[in-house]
Parts: structure tokens; sequence; C-alpha cells
């Protein structure tokens, strides 16, 4: 890391030392449980970015929690709004397996996945030493987030070292509100703390601080990686920061009303034929905040309205053209969305106010006042905290089917019984053999059913994730969906009616398949 990077951070720390040493309590301020109204930037192109919007609203406190949300839905597009609190870290974050997810324990895992919602709620939502990694996905929103200390080298290892890291064919993410913050460069672990690549478009970055990293971020790996684009970064603060803020490899990005305060060697850097539109932003004791470095294959620029305050610039060289001592525009970009501008001057003042993650959620509307949302997201539809059982299901009117019916299944683990599940004692269970399996309920002659009540026992309430109901006669799917409860379906005359789990976040402990007529 560079020495500068590393004094203030050392300051930092001796501040947490002198708290503690004094007995004071540094307090991190409470988070809203809201998500703003919508997207911006290029972000609200090519159909938008929703997140989980209309889906489930579950609670999660640890990063297996995360997974489980995932695996748990009925299929890898089903809307989800997980709101996260505490901290998520490498001893509280496993692998999950199902089929509407693909995750790994050492990140929290969006891969093959979209419209999803990840929220800090609470106290705060921390990601410790734990990267976000987004893979051949869409529609993903991240919101009042902290992610610190994620490395690539030393120990613990996550996301090759990015805090937020985007790669392979991923479209439409909004990142909003986030704490995006390291403790050194890369001679100490660290890579980026927002990096772009291999075909991803339609992000922004919006309200976010990205501090204390030798390397911001990048958008394309290589000067060959050329295809992602279409990026815009509006009331950041990138602080303390070595270089790449962003680094901009082809492809098209838009920065506006970001505060720049100590880029150590460089700032924005448009290679590889990128181009750069440049509104509005404010930097501050900074060296060689845009142009083309480290290359001698250009990138081009667009500026208005910037302030250079305490700004620094190299000489043209053979692989370095700084946009200044006085930058001019060799080029133009057209902006295809709607955005309103805070004057310059008053941008390192909005930005405090505003970046972050533990900031109320605060915008502003171009008039620099911050603002606070006003189109909160409802409140949680089936909110689950993994902390407390989840409540048993209600039964429906009328007779228990299943009581006296002969059970069989796909396996059973040691010790548990298929007969279990239809017996009516909640202190006996069916679990398969493994996290995923079937168990039926079988009568002699045809019976009608047409409500199914799945309970777990309180141990391991909350582990079912997507399941099928299936005619067992004709293997007809009669329901599918994700969790324990009532399951309802139009009435169906049969011998034999099978719940199938195709997804869990753990072994599952069935203790009753109840079945009803009506």
């Amino acid at each position: 890391m560079r020495r500068r990077v590393a004094l203030r951070l050392s300051a930092a720390l001796g501040t947490l030392a002198l708290a503690a040493a004094t007995g004071a309590v540094l307090t991190a301020p409470e988070a809203t449980a809201v998500v703003t109204a919508g997207a911006t930037g290029y972000a609200t192109q090519n159909g938008g970015t929703t997140g989980g919007a209309g889906g489930r609203t579950v609670r999660a406190t640890t990063g297996t929690a995360i997974h489980q949300a995932l695996c748990g839905r009925a299929a890898a597009d089903t809307p989800i709004v997980i709101e996260v609190e505490g901290t998520i870290n490498h001893g509280n974050t496993t692998k999950v397996s199902g089929g509407s997810c693909s995750t790994a324990a050492d990140k929290i895992e969006l891969k093959q996945v979209s419209n999803i919602t990840i929220v800090g709620v609470g106290s705060g939502a921390v990601f410790d030493q734990l990267g976000i990694h987004i893979r051949e996905s869409s529609n993903i929103i991240i919101q009042n987030v902290t992610v610190r200390n994620v490395k690539k080298s030393g120990s613990p290892l996550s996301n090759g070292g990015d805090a937020i890291g985007m790669e392979s064919d991923v479209r439409n993410v909004w990142v909003d509100h986030t704490t995006l913050e390291a403790s050194g460069g890369e001679s100490e672990g660290y890579d980026g703390l927002f990096d772009m690549k291999d075909n991803t478009q339609y992000v922004t970055l919006s309200y976010s601080t990205l501090r204390n990293s030798g390397r911001g971020g990048l958008i394309g790996s290589s000067e060959s990686d050329v295809s992602n684009g279409y990026i815009t970064f509006h009331h950041n603060l990138y602080e303390n920061i070595d270089s790449r803020a962003p680094l901009l490899r082809g492809g098209t990005a838009h920065m506006y009303n970001n505060h720049y305060l100590s880029l150590n060697e460089s700032g924005i850097n448009s290679r590889a034929g990128a181009k750069a539109r440049v509104d509005n932003n404010y930097f501050e004791d900074s060296k060689d905040v845009l142009g083309t470095f480290y290359t001698d294959q250009a990138g081009y620029w667009q500026v208005s309205g910037n302030v250079y305050d305490n700004v620094t610039w190299s000489a043209p060289g053979e692989d370095t053209d700084p946009a200044g001592p006085d930058p001019e525009s060799n080029t133009t970009v057209n902006i295809p969305y709607a955005y309103t501008l805070d004057q310059a001057s008053c941008v390192p003042d909005i930005v405090r106010q505003t970046a972050g993650a533990g900031k109320g959620l605060k915008v502003s509307d171009g008039s620099c006042t911050p603002q606070t949302p006003t189109d909160p997201t409802p409140d949680p539809t089936d909110p689950t905290d993994p902390a407390e059982p989840t409540p048993g299901p209600t039964a429906p009117g009328g007779t228990n089917l299943s009581l006296g019916a002969g059970a069989d299944g796909s396996s059973k683990a040691s010790g548990t019984s298929y007969g279990h599940v239809r017996d009516g004692d909640l202190g006996t269970y069916w679990s398969p053999n493994g996290t995923t399996g079937s168990v039926s309920v079988k009568w002699g002659s045809a019976t009608t059913v047409s409500t199914v009540v799945v309970r777990e026992t309180t141990a391991t309430a909350g582990r079912i994730g997507s399941w099928r109901v299936r005619n067992g006669d004709t293997g007809a799917v009669l329901a599918s969906g994700s969790g324990a409860g009532v399951i309802t379906f139009p009435a169906t005359s049969l011998r034999k009616i099978t719940f199938e789990i195709t997804g869990a976040g753990g072994t599952p402990q069935v203790a009753e398949v109840e079945t009803y007529a009506g």
C-alpha cells in the first residue's frame, strides 16, 4: 500500500484505540429498513432495475441465511428482498445448495440469479472480510451495507479481493448507499472495491463511500476486455485511494456530483477507447484526477462544471496523458436518462451528508439539500428471523387425511421414518438422506385432496427451501413454492401425494405432512 493510505488508516485506527482505552463507545448510525423509490443512472436503462420488488421479504443475520433465502426460492428468478442485519463473515457463511442458487462458503454468491435486493436494516449490516460476487446475473440491488477488508492474498480470502465484484454477462445492477473500504493496497492483500468485467453493463453506483484502498475499481480486466460499459457513478465519496477511481477500459461511463478526496496517484483513468462524461464533480487534494495513465491506448472524456481544488498534474509522457492542468473535452457523450446536477461547489457537503451506509438513505434533488426518501418499500410481507422459530402453519378445517394412511419416500436419514410425517406427533420426523428428497402419503383407494400442510420441527424451522407437490399417481406437479406452510391446489382425486424438497438450507426435518379435502 502507498504511504498516504497507510498513514490515514493509522490515524483512523488510533481513534478507535483511543475510544477503547477511554471507554468511549463509537455508535454506528441506525440503518433504515426501506429501499429508496427507484434506481438512477444507467441502471434505469435496458428495462430498468427493480431488484426483488414484489417478492417475499425475509430477514437474515448470517451469510448462510442469505444463501438459504436465495436457495429457498421457487426458481432462480423468483423476486426476493433480503433484509440483512449484523456482521456477515466467514464464520457464519456456508455453502447452501438448491435448484434456485449456486453459492459458495467464502463469499456472498449471486450467481445465475435475478430479481434480488439485499438491503441493510436495523443496527446495520457489515460484510466483514467477505465480498459480494455477482456473476451471470441481472436485476440486482445492493443497498445500505458496509463491505470491508476483503482480501485476495493472506487470510481469509474472499472474492478475489474485491468488495463488490461483477463478471460474466451481468446486467442491471444498482449499488446504493454502501460503504466499501479496505485497510491497504495490493501489497497488503487487497484488490478493488468495485470491479466490473467480462460483459457487465447497465450499472449504477450511487451515494456510496469508497476509501482507504490502493484501487477504487475497474471496468474491464484488460485492454482487450472492452465489452463492459454504461456505468453511472454519482454522489459518491472516493477518499484516500491510490488509483482506479475508476479505471475504464472501453465502454461509456458517467461521473457526476462525486467528491474525490486524496487520490494519491491517479483518478478517472479512461483507456482503450473508453468515453467518460465528467460533470460537476469536486476534486480535492489529489493528483492526476482525469486522463489516460499507464498505457498508450488512449481514452476520451467530456468535462463540464468540475472544481479542481489543490489538484496537481503530471507532465505528458509516453504512457501518461493527463487531462489537466486545464481539462478540456476531447469527445461527446450523450446521456439517455434524466438527471439533475447539484452545483459542484456544494458537492463535498451534500456527499458528506448522504454517501455511505447508515445515512438514512438520504439523497439530493439538485438543491444541495439532503432529502429523506418519501416512497419506502412496504413492510415485510413474510419476515423471517433465523434466530427465532418460524410459527407453524394454521391447519384448515376438517379431518387430517394423513392420519392412518401409508407413507413412503425417496430416502431417509438414519433414525427417521416416512411414517413419522403422518402420525400426528410433532416430536417425530422424517429427514432425507441429504438436503433434498421426497416423502409421500398414500391411501388404499382414491382420496380427494386440495390442501397440504407441511410442518417442520421447531429446531429446524426455516430450512425447507424450494419444493413441489406432485400427484403420486401421475407425477403431475400440483403446486410449487418455497418454505413450509399451507399449500393449496385444485381438488384432486388420487391414491398418493408426494412432497418433494428441491432446495434446503441444511438437512430438513419434516414433522408432519397433513392432507385435507378442503
